[in-house]
């Protein structure tokens, strides 16, 4: 179970960020203003050390990043998981990179005045309730897990092979234990 921990803010990140959030179902665990402020924090947090990791850059001069967040149900994520994945099945998250988090994809952006869009998240309700409920861990804190993973894909960790998988993995852990969410993956083994 999450712990209650200080508000992040997004004063804290080195650039402007946004998370744009939109719900094309009801029925969340939690309320979607609620949901919507739990998301939030996790994009910050995990923002905030993935450009950690990342080191020293240089942010040009209006620059912003986007990542837009859509909170759906199976049915939209299977049609979602079919169209863009050649898997006809419904899961838990799925991240659409757009453009990649470097210096030059910045200076592009910030070049046209735009936002440079991270990419899209989409999350599936049923799924992670069910996920959270086998697994044995509450909504809220699987649900934190999900979003932290499916933001790092979008700046470009993956889980491919051993080596990836650990690298990104502990950074899920170190990411989840700044909001008070033990390790994810104590309860799989």
């Amino acid at each position: 179970m999450s712990m209650a921990v200080k508000d992040l803010s997004l004063a804290e990140l080195p650039l402007p960020c946004h998370l744009v959030q939109s719900f094309d179902t009801s029925g969340w665990p939690l309320g979607e203003s609620e949901l919507e402020k739990k998301a939030e924090q996790v994009f910050i947090a995990t923002l905030r050390r993935a450009f950690a990791k990342i080191g020293e850059f240089t942010v040009p001069d209006n620059s912003e990043l986007e990542v837009s967040l859509l909170f759906t149900d199976n049915t939209h994520i299977q049609e979602l998981n079919r169209d863009f994945r050649g898997r006809d099945k419904a899961t838990n998250v799925l991240s659409f990179p757009d453009t990649p988090f470097d210096a030059e994809g910045l200076e592009d952006a910030a070049r046209w005045g735009e936002p440079l869009l991270l990419g899209d998240i989409a999350i599936a309700k049923e799924t992670v309730i069910k996920e959270a409920e086998a697994q044995g861990k509450s909504f809220e804190d699987h649900f934190c897990h999900l979003l932290t993973h499916g933001i790092l894909h979008l700046m470009g960790y993956d889980h491919i092979d051993d080596d990836d998988a650990i690298k990104m993995e502990t950074l899920e852990i170190e990411i989840l234990a700044k909001l008070g969410i033990n390790n994810p993956y104590l309860a799989d083994e």
